[in-house]
């Protein structure tokens, strides 16, 4: 084997950027993602066992080089600590994780189109990721697909769930579209949801709504009172 066979000596994560820095082209690429992970911290803010990301490299083997990342919209991984040596992690290295994959990656399809529906699903199943999500509100009809599709790896190949909002076992979470608010915007967005179908708010949610409960107490009951 030639020394210049890149397969011959796997690089650390401190050797491999973050990213593929492939700029987005909506917002919604890092709304999404980013909200997620907030309703997440605050669901699991006392484990210790996960990871979720926006927009960064996931390295792994199982492709033609492994200094080539594919990089998700947002992916989570469970079984991982929340920090890497206790730092931050700039991304994310297969083979310096036990060789944990992400067990979910979520797409949102932008105006370019990105290979969603083929070329980034079958990288999605050969690295044996279990759940793969595809977030279309604005070019499904182009793409011939649902707004919102969510598919399962079974037997290396990804099979379509049905109904809405899919339960995923394996992570003790659903998912689904919902009317909400994040960063002040109300709109659809996804959320997570509970194995009865009830969606988790985010923490901007319950703040807003423990402000108006405390705005309606001043109404009715005058100011709070002061602490001795």
């Amino acid at each position: 084997m030639l020394q210049s066979d890149p397969w011959l000596r796997l690089p650390t994560g401190e050797e491999l950027p973050g990213s593929d820095d492939t700029p987005v082209d909506n917002e919604l690429q890092n709304f999404v993602p980013n909200n997620l992970l907030l309703i997440l911290g605050f669901l699991w803010a006392t484990r210790n066992d996960w990871f979720f990301a926006a927009d960064m490299g996931v390295y792994h083997n199982t492709g033609t080089n492994p200094r080539i990342p594919i990089v998700p919209d947002g992916f989570l991984s469970l079984g991982v600590p929340r920090l890497k040596g206790g730092k931050l992690r700039k991304n994310y290295v297969v083979w310096e994780e036990n060789d944990i994959v992400p067990i979910l990656t979520l797409e949102v399809v932008s105006q370019t189109y990105g290979d969603e529906y083929d070329d980034k699903m079958d990288k999605y199943a050969r690295l044996g990721v279990l759940y793969y999500v595809i977030y279309n509100p604005e070019f499904w009809q182009r793409d011939k697909h649902a707004p919102f599709e969510v598919y399962r790896l079974v037997d290396g190949v990804y099979q379509l769930q049905a109904g809405e909002p899919v339960w995923m076992p394996e992570i003790g979470l659903g998912i689904g579209r919902g009317m909400g608010i994040y960063c002040g915007l109300e709109r659809e967005w996804l959320y997570w949801y509970d194995e009865a179908g009830n969606r988790y708010q985010s923490p901007e949610e319950q703040a807003t709504e423990l402000r108006n409960l405390l705005e309606q107490y001043q109404i009715r009951f005058g100011n709070l009172p002061d602490h001795p």
